[in-house]
């Protein structure tokens, strides 16, 4: 895992797209329990090099009921996003993911990690990639037809303060899937 971590962390295969360049940015370890599944970093978490440190992080936590030490151990949270590097700013926000780092990355670090029992994909990005056909029409119809995809997976929309709209939109998901979620997670961490 050290060696596949390095090489992952060295990476610049689309270095000539990256406006502020490579700067891959994973966290996993073979004891992993959980593994959360992303879009990209921003911008801070580019600058800090910490997995989910900014407000989106912070949110994602809460929804988990997870301390900061629960959720940076990484033998019990990989953190992978869909696109190592941060991608660039589009007009309304940040560019997806690049593509290239899914197809490269993620089974040789899932194949590393035996111990999973949860993976959570945030966002469509992510739930397109491993749902497949599986994934509904829209990221609404998918998180609420989220018991389609367990116990494998766990979908969730990005816990991006951008998505206050659609949270409060769409209030069943803090009421009915958010304590759904803290579940499943306080059952796999008890159980470590």
């Amino acid at each position: 895992m050290d060696q596949l971590l390095s090489e992952i962390r060295n990476c610049s295969v689309c270095k000539a797209h990256l406006p502020l360049g490579p700067r891959p940015i994973v966290s996993a370890h073979p004891e992993s329990k959980i593994v959360i599944i992303g879009q990209a970093p921003g911008t801070k978490v580019h600058q800090t090099g910490v997995p989910w440190d900014d407000p989106s992080g912070k949110q994602l936590r809460k929804w988990l009921n997870v301390t900061d030490a629960q959720f940076y151990d990484e033998r019990l949270f990989a953190l992978i996003p869909m696109g190592f590097c941060y991608p660039g700013k589009g007009k309304s926000g940040d560019l997806p993911p690049r593509t290239e780092c899914a197809p490269l990355w993620h089974q040789p670090l899932l194949d590393q990690m035996p111990k999973l029992k949860l993976t959570i994909l945030i966002g469509q990005y992510a739930q397109a990639h491993y749902l497949g056909k599986a994934r509904k029409n829209t990221l609404t119809e998918t998180v609420g037809n989220h018991q389609a995809y367990g116990p494998d997976f766990l979908v969730l929309p990005h816990p991006s303060p951008r998505n206050r709209f659609w949270l409060s939109k769409n209030p069943w998901f803090e009421e009915e899937i958010v304590p759904q979620l803290q579940k499943a997670v306080s059952i796999i961490l008890k159980n470590q």
